[in-house]
């Protein structure tokens, strides 16, 4: 496993630790990129796929006036009918595309931009075979074999998997192919295979070079979202995280937990251990509930020593269950070897039905509170908070411990 993440960093230039194990298998498949590192690659796809296509429907139509000098005014005219018909194409994913962060849209997008030259490809591959066409009109018709070339190198500027590169530029070496089994009768087989192994080696060199985008896009977001001292997500990224997550849940009547979790009498390790054993304490904490984590959750360093546990697709008695696991496992140790203990505030979306995420923060950060309250160590949710508020002294008390 060492041998391949550091085959895997050699090709894509990458310094070691710059990923983990974990990340560097995010560069094969998509399926366990976390939601803010799949909206941010969606939106970079969108946007560089609405360049490529501005770039094409800006070229294409120009292309017209040296077909009609150099062509048969017959094939010209055909070609320029399909050319404007590719710009109209180009110029409507640049104007109408829809740009909604997910994935699925930028699939979409990528999908039409690389099917409308190959589509162009095929139909211009057609109408070239049928004209015996010599001196400067065969080199100009022999250029319009070079389009896969040109749409399996502009794969290079999209970060995407090994998975993502050889779906997208699977049809496009079938049309290739098949243009070229079109005149079986007459194809030189030499001449086809040196070409296909062309446009399979630049391929190859295409997704590596997207693989190395999406490394160090993923090397990047790790640096701006994850906290320096425990190494989980930060409170902005987690602010963007849940306002994603809550959308999601929300549009598809799904649940969303959130787990609000303080460290108990956290200000005292501080006090009597000094800062540096604070510190410590908050990474072993880190530790071990990512030890616990389920595939799909995510932990947030809220500030201080208050974290925030998001559970996607996840309902309140899946979330107790989840929080039982990880209180019974351990949160880790204090400097004097007993057992680190938090309180913990859960809400649920649908069972809460918040109006916006930032009420389901609030009703977990209350339920923590009401933890506090009810002598700390334990999990208050929706039917375990009391009726009564809570006392003013420890409003104060609590007040007075953030303070310091």
């Amino acid at each position: 496993m060492k041998l391949t993440i550091s085959l895997w960093q050699r090709l894509l230039g990458l310094l070691p630790g710059e990923l983990t194990a974990h990340e560097t298998e995010w560069l094969i498949s998509p399926h366990q990129h976390m939601p803010l590192m799949a909206q941010r690659r969606a939106l970079i796809i969108i946007n560089r796929t609405r360049l490529f296509a501005m770039l094409f429907a800006l070229l294409t139509p120009l292309w017209i006036a040296v077909d009609m000098v150099a062509l048969p005014m017959v094939l010209a005219a055909q070609l320029a009918g399909l050319r404007l018909l590719a710009t109209a194409a180009f110029a409507w994913l640049v104007f109408n595309h829809q740009r909604d962060g997910s994935l699925r849209q930028a699939y979409r997008a990528m999908a039409t931009l690389f099917a409308i030259p190959t589509l162009f490809y095929v139909a211009s591959h057609l109408l070239l075979t049928r004209h015996q066409l010599q001196g400067l009109s065969a080199a100009i018709g022999t250029g319009y074999a070079f389009l896969p070339f040109v749409l399996l190198a502009g794969f290079a500027i999209f970060p995407l998997t090994l998975l993502e590169s050889a779906l997208f530029a699977a049809p496009i070496l079938t049309a290739d192919g098949v243009a070229w089994l079109l005149q079986w009768q007459v194809i030189d087989w030499p001449s086809f295979s040196g070409a296909f192994w062309l446009l399979t080696l630049i391929t190859g060199v295409a997704t590596l070079a997207s693989m190395s985008q999406l490394a160090f896009m993923i090397a990047l977001v790790n640096q701006a979202v994850r906290d320096p001292l425990t190494g989980c997500f930060s409170r902005r990224s987690a602010e963007e995280m849940l306002d994603l997550q809550f959308t999601l849940a929300r549009r598809s009547r799904r649940p969303l937990s959130v787990a609000f979790i303080d460290l108990d009498h956290f200000k005292g390790i501080n006090d009597r251990h000094g800062h540096e054993a604070g510190d410590r304490a908050l990474q072993g904490l880190t530790r071990a509930i990512n030890e616990t984590l389920r595939h799909g959750d995510i932990l947030t360093r809220w500030g201080g020593e208050e974290f925030l546990l998001l559970m996607p697709e996840t309902d309140r008695q899946q979330a107790l269950q989840a929080l039982a696991r990880l209180r019974q496992r351990g949160l880790g140790l204090r400097p004097d070897g007993t057992p680190l203990t938090a309180s913990i505030g859960l809400a649920e979306s649908l069972a809460d039905q918040p109006e916006n995420w930032h009420r389901l923060v609030e009703q977990a950060d209350a339920r923590m509170y009401h933890a506090k309250q009810q002598g700390r160590d334990r999990i208050v949710d929706r039917d375990a908070e009391p009726d009564s508020a809570p006392c003013l002294a420890d409003m104060v008390s609590r007040q007075l411990e953030q303070s310091t």
